[in-house]
C-alpha cells in the first residue's frame, strides 16, 4: 500500500484567481469587442435587471454605471500587479481570456492581432516572474453578438466560433500556457443561464429544453477544445472547471435525504460526469423523460465527448448549500446565492454566503472518490468590507481566518487519500464581483482604491493577508 501524503506535494501549484472581465478594464482599448460582462450595470440588482424582459444588450449610460468597463485597470497596470503576485509568492496565476479581445464579435474570420499581443505581453511579464499562467478560455465573457444574433450556446453554430476562436489562442499561445481550462463554472448554467449559456429564459417559454440542448453544445465545445489541447500542445494539461456546493439533507428524513442527492447529482456531477466520464450519467435520463427533454445530438458528438475527457477538474469552492423538499418562502429567502435553506450549524458572510471550510474536505473527497483524477481549487475567497486604517493599514483577519481554515481542510483532504494538484485564493487582488457589480465586497490579498461609485485613485495596497498568504507559500503550507 502507498503512503499517505500528509502535506502539500513540493509542486504545489500556490497562486491566486480572476477573470479578464473583473480586472482589465481597457473597455474600449484593442479593437475589443463588446461581451455579457460589459453590459451588466453595477448593483445588487445588476442580474435582476439582465433577466428582465426587454432588455437589449445596449450601454446606457445615462441609466447604469458599468463597473466592468474600467474594472482595476489590469489592462495597464498588469506589471505593477503581476509583480505583486511574485512578491507573495505565486506559483501559477489563474486568469481568463477575453473572448471579445480575440474575436470582438464571435463570427470574425480572422483573430484581432492587438488582443492576441495584449495577452503575448501578460503571458510574458508572469514568465519574467516565474509564474505559470492557468488559463480559463471562457468565463462569462460571450460576445454580446453571439447572444443577440444566436442566441448564445443555443445555436449550434456558435460551437464553430468556438472552436475557431480556441485554434487561434492554442496557436498563439502554445509555447507560453501550460494549464487551460474550458468552462469557468460550467454548471452555473441551471441557476444563472445568461452568465453560463449566454441567454435568458423567456417567461413563457418551458427552460428545460433549451437549458440542456444549450449544454450539449457546450460539451461538444469543450471536448473539440480538449482534442485540439492534445493535437496542438501534447505537453500541456487541460481540465474542466465546475462550481461545487456539496448539498446537505436539512435533516434526517429520506425525503430530504433523497432530494439533497437529487440536486448533488443534476447540480455537482452532471457537467462534471459528462466532462470527465465522457457520457451521459444514468440519473440524468429519467430526468430528461420527466422534462420531455429530446436533444439533437449530431453523429460523431457522442464520440468526440467519449475520446477527449478533461486531464483534471478545477473548481471553485465558496460555500455548502442545505436542502429541503418542501420549504417555506421564508425558507427559501435565507438560503444561499444557490438556493436552498440556511444552515443552523454556519456563520455567514457580510453577504449572506454561509462559511464552511469542512464542506472543501467533504468536496475534496466527493469528487476524489467518483472521477479518480487530479483535482485543482481555482476559486476560493471572502467577499467582505475592508477597513483602511489612519496609518494606510488593512488588517483583515477575518479573511486569514477563512483562508487558514480552508486550507487547513485541503491538507486533511490530502491526508484522506485526494490527489490535489494546486490552489489559487479567488481575488487575489479587489476587482468587480460578478454576482453584485460592487467593489466594496472585497475578496483580495491587495487592496485596490476603487469604491462603488466609481471613485478612487486605483492605488494598490497591500492587506495583513498578503503577508499571511506569502509565508503560506514560503512554508508550502506548513505554517497555518
Amino acid at each position: 500500500m502507498n503512503h499517505v501524503q500528509s502535506k502539500f506535494s513540493e509542486g504545489f501549484l500556490w497562486g491566486g484567481a480572476t477573470a479578464a472581465n473583473q480586472v482589465e478594464g481597457g473597455f474600449y482599448e484593442g479593437n475589443k469587442g463588446m461581451n455579457i460582462a460589459d453590459v451588466l450595470p453595477g448593483g445588487k440588482e445588476r442580474l435582476k435587471i439582465l433577466l428582465s424582459p426587454g432588455f437589449d444588450f445596449k450601454i446606457d449610460k445615462e441609466k447604469y454605471s458599468y463597473p466592468n468597463h474600467e474594472a482595476i485597470d489590469f489592462y495597464h497596470r498588469y506589471q505593477e500587479d503581476i509583480a505583486l503576485f511574485a512578491e507573495m509568492g505565486f506559483k501559477v496565476y489563474r486568469m481568463s481570456i477575453a473572448w471579445t479581445r480575440i474575436f470582438p464579435n464571435g463570427n470574425e474570420l480572422e483573430p484581432n492581432e492587438d488582443g492576441l499581443a495584449f495577452y503575448d505581453r501578460v503571458f510574458d511579464e508572469l514568465h519574467k516572474h516565474g509564474i505559470e499562467p492557468v488559463v480559463t478560455i471562457s468565463h462569462y465573457e460571450m460576445p454580446v453578438n453571439l447572444v443577440t444574433e444566436y442566441g448564445g450556446w443555443r445555436s449550434r453554430e456558435v460551437v464553430t466560433f468556438f472552436e475557431r476562436y480556441v485554434k487561434a489562442i492554442f496557436s498563439r499561445y502554445q509555447g507560453k500556457v501550460k494549464y487551460w481550462m474550458t468552462f469557468n463554472e460550467i454548471n452555473s448554467g441551471l441557476h444563472f443561464s445568461i452568465m453560463g449559456l449566454g441567454f435568458a429564459i423567456q417567461k413563457e417559454e418551458d427552460k428545460y429544453q433549451p437549458t440542456f440542448q444549450a449544454y450539449h453544445h457546450q460539451f461538444v465545445a469543450s471536448s473539440t477544445a480538449v482534442k485540439l489541447c492534445r493535437e496542438m500542445m501534447p505537453d500541456a494539461q487541460i481540465g474542466c472547471m465546475i462550481l461545487y456546493a456539496p448539498v446537505y439533507a436539512y435533516d434526517c428524513n429520506p425525503e430530504n435525504v433523497m432530494y439533497a442527492l437529487k440536486e448533488q447529482q443534476l447540480f455537482n456531477y452532471f457537467c462534471a460526469d459528462v466532462q470527465v466520464r465522457g457520457e451521459y450519467p444514468t440519473f440524468i435520463k429519467r430526468y430528461f423523460k420527466e422534462h420531455n427533454i429530446k436533444l439533437a445530438i449530431q453523429e460523431g458528438d457522442l464520440e468526440l465527448i467519449k475520446e477527449n475527457t478533461v486531464d483534471y477538474i478545477g473548481f471553485s469552492y465558496y460555500m455548502s448549500r442545505t436542502e429541503k423538499k418542501v420549504k417555506s418562502a421564508e425558507e427559501a429567502a435565507q438560503g444561499n446565492i444557490l438556493s436552498g435553506v440556511r444552515n443552523p450549524f454556519l456563520k455567514a458572510s457580510d453577504w449572506g454566503w454561509e462559511i464552511d471550510p469542512t464542506g472543501l474536505r467533504i468536496s475534496l473527497n466527493e469528487l476524489y472518490d467518483r472521477y479518480r483524477i487530479p483535482l485543482f481549487v481555482v476559486e476560493n475567497g471572502l467577499g467582505a468590507i475592508d477597513t483602511v486604517e489612519e496609518d494606510g493599514t488593512i488588517n483583515d483577519d477575518y479573511r486569514i481566518d477563512y483562508l487558514r481554515d480552508h486550507i487547513k481542510a485541503m491538507r486533511e483532504a490530502i491526508e484522506d487519500g485526494v490527489e490535489l494538484m494546486g490552489y489559487t485564493s479567488w481575488g487575489c487582488i479587489d476587482l468587480v464581483s460578478m454576482s453584485t457589480g460592487e467593489f466594496s465586497k472585497r475578496y483580495g490579498l491587495i487592496y485596490v482604491d476603487k469604491h462603488d461609485d466609481g471613485s478612487g485613485t486605483l492605488e494598490r495596497k497591500k492587506k495583513k493577508s498578503f503577508f499571511w498568504y506569502k509565508n503560506v507559500i514560503a512554508t508550502n503550507g506548513e505554517e497555518l
